[in-house]
This record gives C-alpha cells, sequence and structure tokens, in this order.
C-alpha cells in the first residue's frame, strides 16, 4: 500500500477528499475499494462525496471512515476530525444478573441430597422387611380349649406354625434433572467498538450503544427477538458455541438479524 503524499494534511482538506487522493495515489480505483472493504461502491462513493446522509448513523459512518482510511493508511483521529462526525456518547450499561457458580453447584448438591434422603426413607423399610432374620415369628393356634375325656388320651395338634407373607408393592423413584450449566446460546464477542441495538422479542429495547472491542455479551433463547450490529465484520456472534456466518445479514457492512425462541438466526423480514 502506498503511504499518502504530503499534502494530505492541509487542515482545510475534507475528509472525502483526502480519501480520494489516497486511493488513488494507490492506484486503486472505487470498485477496488468496494471489494477489499466488502461495501457497496455507493457506500465508497459516498465516503468520498461526504454524503452522510446516505450511510445512516454517525456510528456507521465512524466505522466505515475507520475501514477505509486503514486501507489507505491515513490516521484514523485525522480523518474523523476532517469528517466532522460527532463521536458515539456511550451509554451507560447495567450489568445482567450474575449467579456465583457455586451457589449453583450448592443449588445442584442440596437437590441430590434431598433425593438421597427420600429414597433412604422410601428403601430401608422395604429392606428391613425382607429379612428374614429380621422378621417376627408368628405362631397361629386355636383358641378352642381341647376337652379331655375320662379313658382318651388328649388330641394332638397336627398343625405347625402359619408362615408369614409379606407382600411388597414396587416402589420408584426419580431424581429430578438438576439445572444445566453451560454457555449462553447466543454470544456476542466485539473485536473492536461497534454499535449494536438488542431487542426484546415483545420489542423493548434491552441495550442500544456501544459495545467497547473486547466486550461479550449472552443470552438464553427467547430473550432476544431481533439484533443490529453496525461495523459488523469485528463482531462474532456464537449460537450454543458455533461461530455464525453473518454475510446473508450484512449490508454496507451492518448486520440485521432476528432471533427465533430456539435461537436461530434469520434475515430481517423473514
Amino acid at each position: 500500500m502506498m503511504p499518502p503524499d504530503q499534502n494530505m494534511t492541509d487542515a482545510n482538506r475534507g475528509c472525502g477528499e483526502r480519501l480520494r487522493i489516497a486511493r488513488e495515489a494507490a492506484g486503486l480505483s472505487i470498485e477496488d475499494v468496494a471489494t477489499r472493504l466488502k461495501m457497496p461502491v455507493r457506500v465508497v462513493q459516498s465516503l468520498e462525496a461526504e454524503d452522510w446522509s446516505r450511510l445512516g448513523a454517525p456510528v456507521f459512518i465512524r466505522g466505515q471512515l475507520r475501514s477505509y482510511g486503514r486501507l489507505l493508511g491515513l490516521a484514523t483521529d485525522t480523518v474523523h476530525a476532517a469528517a466532522g462526525v460527532e463521536p458515539v456518547r456511550p451509554v451507560e450499561l447495567k450489568p445482567r444478573t450474575y449467579v456465583p457458580r457455586m451457589r449453583i453447584v450448592a443449588e445442584q448438591s442440596a437437590r441430590r441430597l434431598v433425593y438421597v434422603v427420600i429414597t433412604a426413607a422410601i428403601a430401608l423399610p422395604v429392606w428391613l422387611a425382607t429379612q428374614p432374620h429380621l422378621a417376627p415369628d408368628t405362631v397361629s393356634g386355636s383358641l378352642d380349649v381341647p376337652v379331655e375325656l375320662p379313658g382318651e388320651p388328649a388330641p394332638r395338634s397336627t398343625r405347625g406354625p402359619t408362615p408369614l407373607v409379606a407382600s411388597m408393592a414396587p416402589v420408584s423413584a426419580r431424581s429430578p434433572a438438576p439445572a444445566a450449566v453451560g454457555a449462553p446460546a447466543l454470544e456476542l464477542r466485539a473485536r473492536d467498538d461497534s454499535w449494536v441495538e438488542l431487542v426484546a422479542p415483545d420489542g423493548r429495547v434491552v441495550e442500544q450503544g456501544l459495545l467497547r472491542a473486547g466486550e461479550t455479551r449472552g443470552f438464553a433463547n427467547g430473550e432476544l427477538g431481533a439484533v443490529v450490529l453496525g461495523n459488523a465484520g469485528q463482531v462474532q456472534v456464537r449460537r450454543n458455541g458455533v461461530e455464525q456466518d453473518l454475510a446473508p445479514y450484512l449490508r454496507a457492512n451492518i448486520a440485521r438479524f432476528t432471533v427465533s425462541s430456539d435461537g436461530s438466526l434469520a434475515p430481517v423480514g423473514h
């Protein structure tokens, strides 16, 4: 890539003209730039013409200027200053409720302990009743008193003790399934600063503002209904730990897609 000439530092020159001169000095056409940055040709033309009205929110314009300036070797701060685009004011983000892992482990252990106690309470009586050496001897006898007649021997009982028969119905117990602990169903990870808009299925805005480089957001299935990502090429989207291809949802480096209740992604309007 050829460095920009010294005339590019002229403070009276707009960012669009600086980009155009640097592009021509590098021997690139508008189509070449559009191909390398994966932008529509009209977006590159609008940046050089400083026609911000065709490019959307200021955060998107700054991201596109940053990408164009890096391609041509220009200082990003200088290009932004020449463009006169207002910087993005980060909104105050409220942290999501975090449940410590030790609390989750303690709740799982308590459920398992309850299962063990219930199982012991059911199985112990059954085991005691089925042990022959612990079962009490039961002897059945007649309540009739034999009468001895003169000159006749007393009758002898020919019946032995009646055995005890225990009938136990089968008892089943099931352990309550512990709650699954793992990665969020949908995760957003910013490799560079990116503006985001996250909307719940009922239309409520969950978050809107700047997602800084290195920050992540995680959501369970059913928490999000729609997502808009500025500077989308620098945002990694994972579903159940698998990175998703954002190409079907990209337009001018802005990704728009919906999220179904099971976490699958779809273009807006489908």
